[in-house]
C-alpha cells in the first residue's frame, strides 16, 4: 500500500481534490488548488502520483481522469498510525491526551462518541 505519510504538501492537497471529486483530471485539480501551479506542473505531480501508487489514471476521451488507489479511510488510518509511532512512540493513549490537551475544543457530541468508541473497544477487548 502506498505510504501517504510521504507526501509532500501539494502532494497532498492534488489526493485531497481526488478524494473530493472520487475522480478528477488535472484540470479539475488545478481548479482546486490554492496558490495553484502551472497546468503542466499538476500533470507532473500527477504522473508521480501514480508511480508512487497513490493514484491511476483511466483514459475519457483525449482526458486522463485519475482516482485514488486507496480509500480515503485506509489512507487516513496508514498516515495516522505513522503519526502515532513518529510522535507519541507508538502511544494511541498519549496522542489522545496530546488532541484533549491542545487547541482543539472537542463539543458534547464529540466527546459522547469518543465515550462510544472507547465503550466498545472494551466489549470487544481491543
Amino acid at each position: 500500500m502506498p505510504d501517504p505519510s510521504k507526501l509532500s504538501r501539494r502532494e497532498r492537497q492534488i489526493m485531497d481534490s481526488i478524494y473530493r471529486r472520487g475522480r478528477a483530471t488535472a484540470a479539475e485539480v488545478l481548479e482546486d488548488l490554492p496558490d495553484p501551479p502551472s497546468y503542466s506542473a499538476v500533470r507532473a505531480l500527477l504522473r508521480l502520483l501514480e508511480e508512487k501508487g497513490h493514484v491511476r489514471h483511466e483514459q475519457d476521451g483525449p482526458r486522463y481522469v485519475f482516482l485514488p488507489t486507496v480509500t480515503r479511510d485506509r489512507a487516513r488510518k496508514s498516515a495516522l498510525k505513522h503519526v502515532v509511532r513518529t510522535f507519541f512512540d507508538g502511544s494511541p493513549t498519549d496522542a489522545v491526551a496530546a488532541l484533549l490537551d491542545g487547541d482543539t475544543k472537542l463539543d458534547e457530541s464529540e466527546l459522547d462518541r469518543l465515550s462510544a468508541m472507547i465503550e466498545q473497544a472494551r466489549k470487544e477487548g481491543r
